[in-house]
Protein backbone atom coordinates (compact mmCIF):
# COMPACT_ATOMS: atom_id res chain seq x y z
CA UNK A 1 0.00 0.00 0.00
CA UNK A 2 1.19 3.51 -0.85
CA UNK A 3 0.05 6.99 0.23
CA UNK A 4 -0.45 9.64 -2.45
CA UNK A 5 -0.29 12.63 -0.05
CA UNK A 6 2.37 11.70 2.51
CA UNK A 7 2.71 15.32 3.69
CA UNK A 8 -0.48 14.91 5.72
CA UNK A 9 1.43 12.67 8.14
CA UNK A 10 3.04 15.84 9.52
CA UNK A 11 -0.29 16.46 11.25
CA UNK A 12 0.53 13.58 13.57
CA UNK A 13 3.03 15.88 15.28
CA UNK A 14 0.02 17.64 16.81
CA UNK A 15 -0.48 14.61 19.01
CA UNK A 16 2.66 15.44 21.01
CA UNK A 17 1.44 18.74 22.52
CA UNK A 18 -2.04 17.24 23.01
CA UNK A 19 -0.73 14.27 25.02
CA UNK A 20 1.54 16.56 27.08
CA UNK A 21 -1.39 18.90 27.76
CA UNK A 22 -3.61 16.00 28.80
CA UNK A 23 -1.20 14.40 31.27
CA UNK A 24 0.54 17.51 32.62
CA UNK A 25 -1.70 20.57 32.44
CA UNK A 26 -5.24 19.18 32.27
CA UNK A 27 -4.73 16.74 35.14
CA UNK A 28 -3.51 19.56 37.38
CA UNK A 29 -6.62 21.65 36.68
CA UNK A 30 -9.17 18.88 37.26
CA UNK A 31 -11.58 19.39 40.21
CA UNK A 32 -10.27 17.89 43.45
CA UNK A 33 -11.54 17.23 46.97
CA UNK A 34 -9.30 18.09 49.90
CA UNK A 35 -9.00 15.59 52.74
CA UNK A 36 -7.10 15.82 56.03
CA UNK A 37 -5.56 12.37 55.63
CA UNK A 38 -5.49 9.92 52.69
CA UNK A 39 -3.72 7.10 54.53
CA UNK A 40 -6.91 5.02 54.65
CA UNK A 41 -7.07 5.01 50.84
CA UNK A 42 -3.39 4.19 50.31
CA UNK A 43 -3.88 0.46 49.71
CA UNK A 44 -7.46 0.60 48.43
CA UNK A 45 -7.94 -1.34 45.14
CA UNK A 46 -8.52 0.71 42.01
CA UNK A 47 -11.80 0.05 40.23
CA UNK A 48 -11.94 -0.77 36.50
CA UNK A 49 -13.46 2.64 35.88
CA UNK A 50 -10.44 4.36 37.37
CA UNK A 51 -8.10 2.23 35.26
CA UNK A 52 -10.01 3.18 32.09
CA UNK A 53 -10.25 6.92 32.72
CA UNK A 54 -7.74 7.64 29.95
CA UNK A 55 -9.42 5.33 27.42
CA UNK A 56 -11.53 8.10 25.78
CA UNK A 57 -8.36 10.13 25.24
CA UNK A 58 -6.67 7.11 23.67
CA UNK A 59 -9.64 6.49 21.36
CA UNK A 60 -9.59 10.16 20.34
CA UNK A 61 -5.90 9.87 19.42
CA UNK A 62 -6.50 6.70 17.41
CA UNK A 63 -9.39 8.40 15.56
CA UNK A 64 -7.11 11.34 14.74
CA UNK A 65 -4.42 8.99 13.39
CA UNK A 66 -7.01 7.19 11.21
CA UNK A 67 -8.31 10.52 9.86
CA UNK A 68 -4.78 11.60 8.95
CA UNK A 69 -4.17 8.25 7.21
CA UNK A 70 -7.38 8.70 5.22
CA UNK A 71 -6.35 12.24 4.22
CA UNK A 72 -3.00 10.88 3.03
CA UNK A 73 -4.93 8.87 0.38
CA UNK A 74 -3.86 5.27 0.88
CA UNK A 75 -3.82 3.37 -2.42
CA UNK A 76 -3.17 -0.18 -3.50
CA UNK A 77 0.12 -0.41 -5.31
CA UNK A 78 0.45 -0.18 -9.09
CA UNK A 79 2.91 -2.74 -10.37
CA UNK A 80 4.16 -4.47 -13.46
CA UNK A 81 4.96 -8.10 -12.75
CA UNK A 82 7.29 -9.77 -15.24
CA UNK A 83 7.66 -13.49 -14.77
CA UNK A 84 8.29 -16.64 -16.72
CA UNK A 85 5.58 -19.27 -16.50
CA UNK A 86 4.80 -22.61 -18.10
CA UNK A 87 2.20 -22.44 -20.86
CA UNK A 88 1.18 -23.08 -24.47
CA UNK A 89 -0.82 -21.16 -27.07
CA UNK A 90 -4.27 -22.61 -27.63
CA UNK A 91 -7.07 -21.59 -29.99
CA UNK A 92 -10.53 -23.00 -29.43
CA UNK A 93 -12.50 -23.36 -32.67
CA UNK A 94 -16.17 -23.92 -31.79
CA UNK A 95 -19.08 -24.79 -34.06
CA UNK A 96 -22.07 -22.47 -33.44
CA UNK A 97 -24.39 -23.69 -36.19
CA UNK A 98 -28.06 -24.13 -35.29
CA UNK A 99 -27.62 -27.90 -35.02
CA UNK A 100 -25.65 -27.26 -31.81
CA UNK A 101 -29.04 -26.76 -30.12
CA UNK A 102 -29.66 -30.52 -30.27
CA UNK A 103 -30.30 -31.90 -26.81
CA UNK A 104 -28.42 -35.22 -26.90
CA UNK A 105 -26.01 -33.49 -24.49
CA UNK A 106 -27.49 -31.63 -21.53
CA UNK A 107 -28.91 -29.04 -21.65
CA UNK A 108 -27.80 -28.95 -25.30
CA UNK A 109 -24.60 -29.35 -27.29
CA UNK A 110 -23.78 -25.63 -27.26
CA UNK A 111 -24.18 -25.10 -23.52
CA UNK A 112 -22.36 -28.34 -22.70
CA UNK A 113 -19.44 -27.33 -24.94
CA UNK A 114 -19.28 -23.86 -23.36
CA UNK A 115 -19.37 -25.26 -19.83
CA UNK A 116 -16.54 -27.72 -20.44
CA UNK A 117 -14.48 -25.14 -22.37
CA UNK A 118 -14.86 -22.66 -19.49
CA UNK A 119 -13.64 -25.29 -17.02
CA UNK A 120 -10.69 -26.03 -19.31
CA UNK A 121 -9.78 -22.33 -19.58
CA UNK A 122 -10.02 -21.82 -15.80
CA UNK A 123 -7.68 -24.75 -15.24
CA UNK A 124 -4.91 -23.26 -17.41
CA UNK A 125 -4.28 -19.74 -16.00
CA UNK A 126 -0.82 -19.40 -17.58
CA UNK A 127 -1.79 -20.21 -21.18
CA UNK A 128 -2.51 -17.87 -24.05
CA UNK A 129 -5.99 -18.96 -25.13
CA UNK A 130 -8.24 -17.56 -27.86
CA UNK A 131 -11.64 -18.40 -29.31
CA UNK A 132 -12.81 -18.67 -32.91
CA UNK A 133 -16.40 -19.57 -33.77
CA UNK A 134 -17.85 -20.80 -37.04
CA UNK A 135 -21.05 -21.83 -38.75
CA UNK A 136 -21.28 -21.19 -42.52
CA UNK A 137 -18.60 -18.52 -41.93
CA UNK A 138 -15.99 -17.98 -39.26
CA UNK A 139 -14.72 -15.08 -37.17
CA UNK A 140 -12.59 -14.55 -34.08
CA UNK A 141 -14.58 -14.10 -30.88
CA UNK A 142 -11.42 -13.48 -28.81
CA UNK A 143 -7.74 -13.36 -29.88
CA UNK A 144 -5.01 -15.10 -27.88
CA UNK A 145 -4.91 -13.66 -24.38
CA UNK A 146 -3.97 -14.41 -20.78
CA UNK A 147 -6.90 -12.25 -19.65
CA UNK A 148 -9.10 -15.26 -19.04
CA UNK A 149 -11.82 -13.24 -17.31
CA UNK A 150 -12.52 -11.40 -20.57
CA UNK A 151 -12.22 -14.63 -22.55
CA UNK A 152 -14.74 -16.41 -20.31
CA UNK A 153 -17.12 -13.46 -20.62
CA UNK A 154 -16.92 -13.60 -24.43
CA UNK A 155 -17.35 -17.37 -24.34
CA UNK A 156 -20.55 -17.06 -22.31
CA UNK A 157 -21.89 -14.60 -24.90
CA UNK A 158 -21.57 -17.14 -27.72
CA UNK A 159 -25.00 -18.07 -29.08
CA UNK A 160 -26.21 -20.30 -31.89
CA UNK A 161 -28.79 -17.71 -32.96
CA UNK A 162 -26.20 -15.59 -34.76
CA UNK A 163 -26.81 -17.77 -37.82
CA UNK A 164 -30.58 -17.86 -37.27
CA UNK A 165 -30.62 -14.05 -37.09
CA UNK A 166 -28.68 -13.76 -40.34
CA UNK A 167 -25.51 -12.33 -38.80
CA UNK A 168 -23.54 -15.10 -40.47
CA UNK A 169 -24.55 -17.87 -42.84
CA UNK A 170 -25.77 -21.09 -41.28
CA UNK A 171 -24.00 -24.32 -42.10
CA UNK A 172 -20.74 -25.98 -41.05
CA UNK A 173 -17.55 -24.50 -42.49
CA UNK A 174 -15.02 -26.68 -40.68
CA UNK A 175 -12.21 -25.63 -42.99
CA UNK A 176 -12.89 -21.92 -42.45
CA UNK A 177 -13.10 -22.36 -38.68
CA UNK A 178 -9.79 -24.22 -38.59
CA UNK A 179 -8.09 -21.75 -40.95
CA UNK A 180 -9.24 -18.82 -38.82
CA UNK A 181 -7.86 -20.43 -35.65
CA UNK A 182 -4.57 -21.26 -37.42
CA UNK A 183 -4.21 -17.66 -38.61
CA UNK A 184 -4.37 -16.48 -35.00
CA UNK A 185 -1.45 -18.75 -34.10
CA UNK A 186 0.65 -17.68 -37.08
CA UNK A 187 2.73 -15.16 -35.14
CA UNK A 188 3.03 -17.23 -31.98
CA UNK A 189 6.54 -17.86 -30.65
CA UNK A 190 5.46 -20.65 -28.31
CA UNK A 191 7.01 -24.06 -28.78
CA UNK A 192 3.60 -25.73 -28.53
CA UNK A 193 0.70 -24.39 -30.59
CA UNK A 194 -2.64 -26.15 -30.45
CA UNK A 195 -6.10 -25.86 -31.96
CA UNK A 196 -9.04 -27.62 -30.32
CA UNK A 197 -11.73 -27.94 -32.99
CA UNK A 198 -15.24 -28.90 -31.86
CA UNK A 199 -18.06 -29.59 -34.31
CA UNK A 200 -21.23 -31.66 -34.60
CA UNK A 201 -21.43 -31.96 -38.40
CA UNK A 202 -19.54 -32.26 -41.64
CA UNK A 203 -18.04 -29.54 -43.81
CA UNK A 204 -20.63 -28.14 -46.23
CA UNK A 205 -19.66 -24.47 -46.54
CA UNK A 206 -16.61 -22.24 -46.93
CA UNK A 207 -13.84 -21.56 -49.43
CA UNK A 208 -11.16 -23.61 -47.67
CA UNK A 209 -11.44 -27.37 -47.30
CA UNK A 210 -10.72 -28.92 -43.88
CA UNK A 211 -7.75 -30.90 -45.18
CA UNK A 212 -6.21 -27.83 -46.81
CA UNK A 213 -6.50 -25.98 -43.51
CA UNK A 214 -4.93 -29.00 -41.80
CA UNK A 215 -1.97 -28.90 -44.19
CA UNK A 216 -1.47 -25.20 -43.40
CA UNK A 217 -1.58 -25.98 -39.67
CA UNK A 218 0.98 -28.76 -40.09
CA UNK A 219 3.34 -26.45 -41.99
CA UNK A 220 3.24 -24.04 -39.04
CA UNK A 221 3.85 -26.73 -36.43
CA UNK A 222 0.31 -26.52 -35.06
CA UNK A 223 -1.35 -29.63 -33.64
CA UNK A 224 -5.10 -29.94 -34.06
CA UNK A 225 -7.28 -31.88 -31.66
CA UNK A 226 -10.68 -32.54 -33.22
CA UNK A 227 -13.84 -33.34 -31.28
CA UNK A 228 -17.01 -34.70 -32.85
CA UNK A 229 -19.87 -34.02 -30.46
CA UNK A 230 -23.26 -35.76 -30.65
CA UNK A 231 -24.84 -39.21 -30.37
CA UNK A 232 -24.34 -41.93 -32.94
CA UNK A 233 -27.83 -42.03 -34.51
CA UNK A 234 -30.45 -39.33 -34.03
CA UNK A 235 -30.71 -36.37 -31.66
CA UNK A 236 -33.65 -34.51 -30.15
CA UNK A 237 -33.83 -31.04 -31.70
CA UNK A 238 -36.11 -28.09 -30.77
CA UNK A 239 -37.75 -26.96 -34.01
CA UNK A 240 -39.35 -23.47 -33.79
CA UNK A 241 -43.00 -23.47 -34.90
CA UNK A 242 -45.76 -20.91 -34.75
CA UNK A 243 -46.44 -20.14 -31.11
CA UNK A 244 -43.83 -22.44 -29.61
CA UNK A 245 -41.31 -25.22 -30.08
CA UNK A 246 -41.79 -28.72 -31.45
CA UNK A 247 -39.18 -31.42 -30.81
CA UNK A 248 -38.08 -33.56 -33.74
CA UNK A 249 -35.37 -36.18 -34.20
CA UNK A 250 -32.58 -35.16 -36.56
CA UNK A 251 -29.84 -37.47 -37.86
CA UNK A 252 -26.33 -37.05 -36.49
CA UNK A 253 -23.96 -36.55 -39.43
CA UNK A 254 -20.45 -36.12 -38.10
CA UNK A 255 -17.69 -36.53 -40.68
CA UNK A 256 -15.46 -38.63 -38.44
CA UNK A 257 -13.22 -39.56 -41.37
CA UNK A 258 -12.29 -35.95 -42.14
CA UNK A 259 -11.87 -35.07 -38.48
CA UNK A 260 -9.58 -38.08 -38.02
CA UNK A 261 -7.51 -37.05 -41.05
CA UNK A 262 -7.14 -33.50 -39.75
CA UNK A 263 -5.81 -34.86 -36.45
CA UNK A 264 -3.48 -37.31 -38.22
CA UNK A 265 -2.02 -34.67 -40.55
CA UNK A 266 -1.25 -32.32 -37.65
CA UNK A 267 -0.11 -35.08 -35.23
CA UNK A 268 -3.07 -34.43 -32.96
CA UNK A 269 -5.90 -36.70 -31.82
CA UNK A 270 -9.53 -37.22 -32.79
CA UNK A 271 -12.14 -37.66 -30.07
CA UNK A 272 -15.79 -38.60 -30.06
CA UNK A 273 -18.09 -37.19 -27.39
CA UNK A 274 -21.58 -38.69 -27.18
CA UNK A 275 -22.40 -37.30 -23.71
CA UNK A 276 -21.30 -34.68 -21.19
CA UNK A 277 -19.04 -37.05 -19.28
CA UNK A 278 -17.06 -38.04 -22.39
CA UNK A 279 -16.70 -34.39 -23.42
CA UNK A 280 -15.26 -33.48 -20.01
CA UNK A 281 -12.83 -36.40 -20.16
CA UNK A 282 -11.63 -35.29 -23.61
CA UNK A 283 -10.73 -31.85 -22.32
CA UNK A 284 -8.97 -33.44 -19.34
CA UNK A 285 -6.88 -35.53 -21.74
CA UNK A 286 -5.97 -32.47 -23.80
CA UNK A 287 -5.08 -30.69 -20.56
CA UNK A 288 -2.10 -33.05 -20.24
CA UNK A 289 -0.34 -31.49 -23.22
CA UNK A 290 3.34 -30.55 -22.97
CA UNK A 291 4.07 -27.03 -21.77
CA UNK A 292 6.68 -24.52 -22.77
CA UNK A 293 8.12 -21.48 -21.02
CA UNK A 294 6.67 -18.11 -21.92
CA UNK A 295 7.03 -14.60 -20.52
CA UNK A 296 3.95 -12.96 -19.03
CA UNK A 297 3.64 -9.31 -17.97
CA UNK A 298 0.83 -8.51 -15.58
CA UNK A 299 -0.27 -5.03 -14.53
CA UNK A 300 -2.11 -4.32 -11.30
CA UNK A 301 -4.15 -1.11 -11.16
CA UNK A 302 -4.08 1.28 -8.20
CA UNK A 303 -7.28 1.85 -6.23
CA UNK A 304 -8.16 4.25 -3.39
CA UNK A 305 -8.16 2.41 -0.03
CA UNK A 306 -9.16 5.08 2.50
CA UNK A 307 -12.44 3.39 3.48
CA UNK A 308 -11.06 1.14 6.27
CA UNK A 309 -9.25 4.10 7.88
CA UNK A 310 -12.34 6.32 7.73
CA UNK A 311 -14.49 3.56 9.19
CA UNK A 312 -12.02 2.97 12.04
CA UNK A 313 -12.01 6.72 12.82
CA UNK A 314 -15.81 6.86 12.99
CA UNK A 315 -15.96 3.78 15.23
CA UNK A 316 -13.34 5.21 17.62
CA UNK A 317 -15.11 8.59 17.85
CA UNK A 318 -18.49 7.01 18.51
CA UNK A 319 -17.02 4.70 21.14
CA UNK A 320 -15.21 7.60 22.80
CA UNK A 321 -18.41 9.66 22.97
CA UNK A 322 -20.36 6.70 24.33
CA UNK A 323 -17.86 5.93 27.11
CA UNK A 324 -17.32 9.57 28.03
CA UNK A 325 -21.05 10.14 28.49
CA UNK A 326 -21.96 6.84 30.21
CA UNK A 327 -19.75 4.56 32.29
CA UNK A 328 -16.71 6.87 32.28
CA UNK A 329 -18.63 10.09 32.80
CA UNK A 330 -16.97 12.58 35.15
CA UNK A 331 -18.80 14.77 37.63
CA UNK A 332 -18.32 17.66 37.48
Amino acid sequence: MEFANKEYFLLLLLLIPYVLWYFLYRRRNEPAMRMSDTYAYLNAPRSWRVRLLSLPMLLRCIAFVMIVCALARPQTKNSWDNKTVEGIDIMLAMDVSTSMLAEDLKPNRMEAAKEVAAEFISGRPNDNIGLAIFAGESFTQCPLTVDHASLLNLLQNVRTDIAARGLIQDGTAVGMGLANAVSRLKGSKAKSKVVILLTDGSNNMGDISPLTAAQIAHSMGIRVYTIGVGTNKVARYPMPVAGGVQYVNIPVEIDTKTLSEIAAITEGNFYRATNNKELKQIYRDIDKLEKTKMSVTKFSKRYEAFQPFALAAVVCLLLELLLRNTVLRRIP
